[in-house]
């Protein structure tokens, strides 16, 4: 026997009221295959609170990525390793299991522009949102800017506090643009306090040599800032010609 409208719309009501959407979208097919395959009560149950249970996590994580601000989303499936020279699949797929995140540890992406650095950055900052993990992505220039705004606007420890609070925090490009001394301290007392505390991800075109380049010639900074970042770090270097390039040529060919 099937459940009566009235019944239904009670449930519906009720499910709205006590905000279970999963077992809203489900209950009614469920209770058909119950009732076909003669299930207990309990089966039936279990059934409808697995179907909540496993949409409140695709919300968190439908949640953790809009938080994340990817500029777009990329996987690990759409990753080209076979054409990424340098970069093993097996390591890369081993840190999405996410050890890396709880250690906590870093990771650096080295190379040349176009090799894949931010593709696996995201890729694996997607994962680590699959894991309920906080992630934000920001490129290093917007990052200092933000700094730099917050301790002008006395907004600063805030900003701080809530950087501190991201399990995961992807710094892409650093070596694009230069930072003035007051950027590259602030980016230094971010980083310092993270270390050892929440897992940092950096992808950078330069060589460690030539950080200082970026840090306005500051030895001193740069040494300290290398030294917190790259201390219990995996450090990947992708190399090659631009992929973007290379899929330019072919195309054109």
């Amino acid at each position: 026997m099937s459940a009566t409208p009235l019944a239904r719309d009670l449930v519906v009501a009720q499910t709205r009221a006590l905000k279970l959407p999963g077992i809203a979208r489900t209950f009614e097919a469920l209770a058909r295959q119950a009732r076909d395959a003669h299930w207990p009560h309990e089966d039936y149950l279990h059934e409808v609170l697995t179907a909540e249970q496993a949409s409140r996590h695709e919300s968190v994580i439908r949640q953790r990525l809009r938080e994340a601000r990817f500029p777009e989303v990329k996987t690990l499936d759409t990753f080209d390793f076979a054409a990424a020279d340098g970069v093993s699949a097996t390591q890369v797929h081993t840190l999405a299991r996410g050890e890396w995140v709880t250690a906590p540890e870093n990771l650096i992406f080295a190379g040349p522009i176009g090799t894949g650095k931010t593709h696996l950055a995201i890729a694996l900052g997607v994962e680590a949102t699959k894991q309920k993990r906080r992630v934000l992505f920001a490129r290093a220039a917007d990052l200092v800017r933000q700094l730099l705004e917050a301790r002008d606007g006395r907004e600063l420890t805030r900003l701080q506090q809530r950087l501190l609070r991201v399990d995961v925090l992807i710094v892409d490009e650093v070596g694009f643009v230069p930072f003035e001394r007051a950027g590259g301290e602030l980016l230094f007392n971010l980083i310092t306090d993270r270390y050892e505390r929440r897992a940092t991800v950096v992808t950078t075109n330069l060589a460690f040599a030539e950080w200082v380049t970026v840090f306005a010639g500051d030895e001193k900074l740069t040494t300290a800032l290398l030294d917190r970042l790259a201390h219990h770090a995996t450090v990947i270097t992708t190399k090659g010609k631009s992929y973007r390039m290379r899929k330019r040529r072919g195309g054109g060919s």
